[in-house]
């Protein structure tokens, strides 16, 4: 064979080991040597943060090729400048993903114009770490601490959100307009760590976040005594062992029938949280090496074991599952719509 011919051949079994080598092995070639970064959309030391810094630890060790991990907050909007960015700006390199509240993907299924820019309908899904129980709290220096209290209230009661489309907002507006209670949203604050500050501060007396969060980034203000106390004084269900929730009221005991349903119909979202969203494009190769890695480490014993230790529960939704549930949000049914339809506030002319 001629040396011309040699060459051909050469280049065709280099060629033809590219085509065939496992995904494996090319995402181990792609993600050596480089970094993945997780996007927190809320402040550091809540909910979204802890169970985000949790999984970035453990995560790059079942991606092909053991890249680094890194975890950045970005911050504003009640998460929405995080969730845009990754819909919007991030490359689809299979190199980073963002962490934020899925309430925005409500939002834009009822009509929210900035959620409505996302494409999250086009984003990719690695996966989530829980599911959500929602809870409401007050401050015992309130002087309102128990359902009762709450409910026949003559005065305003501060309660501390993030944006419209939260836990912290939609769940009091809710209650508000089915059930009278008179509380006062104060938005603008960036993730659950900042409310908590603004309660211990006096800043407002109470709010509704998610319990499997809340049980241990929260954990010592529900220990602290006297005006210091964070008190539960309604929840989701007495799935947990805490004691502090065991005699509480359940939102199905004690709201209207017009409340439960509008209450029924939000909470659809809370079957899975703090999910990883991918940019839309994502090679469908890496979103799969993605998905694998993020659903094995979520089963590492380490990782368990830490979580069990400080208490956040692991609950976990696959990607593929996140991504029929995102799709139920943006088509929910009309008049699930419509029933939402006074948590979008409407654009000024």
């Amino acid at each position: 064979m001629t040396r011309k011919g040699l060459s051909f051949l050469a280049a065709a079994i280099i060629l033809g080991a590219a085509l065939y080598a496992t995904p494996e092995a090319r995402a181990e070639d792609f993600y050596k040597d480089k970094t993945f970064r997780f996007i927190v959309g809320f402040s550091p030391g809540g909910g979204y943060d802890t169970y985000t810094r949790l999984i970035a630890r453990y995560f790059g060790k079942y991606v092909p090729g053991n890249p680094t991990t890194l975890v950045q907050n970005m911050t504003g909007a009640g998460s929405l400048i995080s969730a845009t960015y990754i819909g919007r700006r991030a490359k689809p390199d299979g190199l980073s993903g963002a962490v934020f509240n899925n309430s925005l993907i409500v939002q834009k299924a009822l009509g929210d114009k900035k959620a409505g820019a996302v494409p999250f309908e086009k984003m990719e899904w690695a996966g989530a770490p829980s599911k959500g129980e929602i809870v409401c709290m007050m401050m015992a220096f309130s002087g309102k601490t128990t359902w009762k209290d709450v409910i026949n209230s003559k005065e305003p009661i501060k309660i501390g959100a993030t944006r419209a489309g939260s836990t912290g907002h939609d769940i009091p507006a809710i209650l508000n307009k089915a059930m009278g209670t008179k509380f006062k949203i104060v938005t603008g604050y960036r993730g659950t760590a900042t409310i908590r500050l603004a309660l211990e501060g006096r800043e407002v007396d109470g709010f509704c976040s998610q319990w499997e969060s809340m049980r241990v980034t929260a954990r010592s203000m529900l220990d602290a005594e006297g005006d210091q106390k964070l008190v539960p004084f309604v929840i989701d269900s007495h799935s947990y062992p805490d004691p502090e929730i065991q005699s509480i009221p359940l939102f199905k005991d004690v709201l209207n029938k017009e409340a439960l349903q509008l209450y029924n119909s939000w909470a659809f979202q809370m079957a899975f949280q703090r999910m990883l969203a991918l940019p839309p494009g994502t090679p469908k190769d890496r979103v799969k090496i993605l998905q694998t890695a993020y659903a094995n480490t979520l089963k590492d014993p380490q990782l368990l074991a830490e979580a069990k230790k400080s208490k956040v529960l692991i609950t976990p939704v696959s990607g593929a599952e996140v991504e029929k549930l995102v799709d139920g949000i943006i088509n929910m049914p009309q008049h699930v719509r419509e029933s939402l339809s006074f948590l979008v506030r409407k654009s000024k002319k």
